[in-house]
């Protein structure tokens, strides 16, 4: 190793071989922070139409685990979706393992080419998305209660169609690009779902 590092000083100057070093690091972490294209799933099926699955009542059962891959927290969500044209509300109650409850109203907007734009009084600014085959990307910031403090939080959404009652969601939470946490979820469609 001595003889490596030696010959490398010589040949090159060890200053720039630790600039390149550090290149090629953040360029492999950079690299494993990033997520697939949602156009990876263009071909799976069955295709995912929001405005289909999120119409009538959904129900959904969830679970928050920290970054070490512990459950913190338990969830239920029901729901009331409805469209009117390209314009969807999705009215959802949390009912959390620590008996806390919660709303959160979501409106969303078609906005064509399976793009969505929605709205949520906790989000900040726009939730973007992208659906292709049987896959749904969201991006979003949001303000997140921890604690006494509010945390403006950002989640990266995937949600997969499974079958037309089911679809599975996994979100990664992150603060300045470090890893929180995850949210999985599991939505069923149809009136029997919430009973």
């Amino acid at each position: 190793m001595n003889k490596v590092i030696s010959y490398l000083t010589k040949k090159f100057n060890l200053v720039h071989v630790a600039s390149y070093t550090s290149i090629f690091v953040l360029i492999l972490s950079l690299q494993a922070c990033s997520s697939p294209n949602v156009m990876t799933y263009h071909k799976e099926k069955p295709q995912l139409n929001l405005k289909e699955f999120f119409n009538g009542e959904v129900k959904a059962w969830g679970i928050f685990t920290d970054r070490n891959g512990e459950v913190v927290k338990r969830f239920t969500v029901v729901m009331e979706c409805t469209w009117s044209g390209d314009d969807g509300v999705l009215d959802e109650k949390f009912l959390y393992s620590d008996g806390t409850q919660q709303q959160r109203i979501w409106k969303l907007k078609d906005l064509g080419s399976g793009a969505y734009q929605g709205t949520a009084q906790d989000v900040i600014g726009f939730a973007n998305g992208k659906s292709s085959g049987n896959a749904l990307q969201w991006k979003y910031k949001l303000s997140l209660p921890v604690d006494n403090n509010t945390w403006e939080v950002e989640f990266e959404d995937w949600m997969y169609l499974i079958d037309e009652k089911v679809m599975l969601n996994k979100a990664r939470m992150s603060k300045w690009g470090i890893y929180l946490g995850e949210v999985t979820l599991s939505f069923t469609k149809g009136p029997t779902a919430v009973k």
